[in-house]
């Protein structure tokens, strides 16, 4: 009979056994946690200074069809839709669509982009950020006057253009000889 009681005692933890194994879990996803919310924040972030960057082509787009950046008052949604010229008819130069979407993308914590110009070299695109209200620290905009962290990827600022040395002289010279 003791041979008994001591197999059926082996097959199941004790309650002190299963509690420290749960304290164990309970401790590392305190420390595991964190850390992937705060990649997620940061890919958030990542992620709207990208959907503002991506503006910039039809933007760009439109101002050559159309001579001028969308008002303040067509703003982005003039990308999408033809927008008014103030009296009921449209604007003559829109060739658009010029978004590949059916409605303009919202930011990751799920707010329209706000659009701003008003004359000048280029309009201001921003995100209102994680605390969802304007004109705070954590705004996120294409340019580098402003709040929060302007002037990164979505610059329209940035040169993209490649400048590459062929090594002929523009008089018609033979090319130097090449160094290594």
């Amino acid at each position: 009979m003791t041979r008994y009681f001591m197999k059926r005692r082996r097959r199941g933890f004790t309650l002190v056994e299963l509690l420290i194994v749960l304290a164990i879990l309970v401790m590392l996803v305190a420390l595991v946690v964190p850390q992937f919310l705060g990649a997620s924040d940061e890919a958030d972030l990542n992620t709207a200074k990208t959907q503002i960057g991506l503006f910039k082509g039809p933007l760009t787009q439109y101002r050559l069809h159309n001579k001028d950046y969308p008002s303040t008052e067509q703003g982005l949604q003039a990308l999408i839709a033809p927008p008014s010229d103030g009296d009921d008819s449209t604007v003559s130069g829109w060739k658009g669509p010029y978004l590949d979407a059916e409605a303009l993308p919202t930011d990751p914590w799920g707010h329209e982009y706000l659009y701003e110009y008003e004359g000048g070299d280029r309009p201001r695109i921003w995100s209102m950020g994680p605390d969802e209200e304007d004109g705070t620290e954590d705004d996120i905009s294409n340019l580098s006057s402003g709040t929060g962290e302007d002037g990164e990827p979505g610059d329209f600022e940035e040169d993209l253009d490649i400048d590459i040395d062929t090594g002929f002289d523009s008089g018609g010279g033979a090319p130097p000889e090449p160094e290594f």
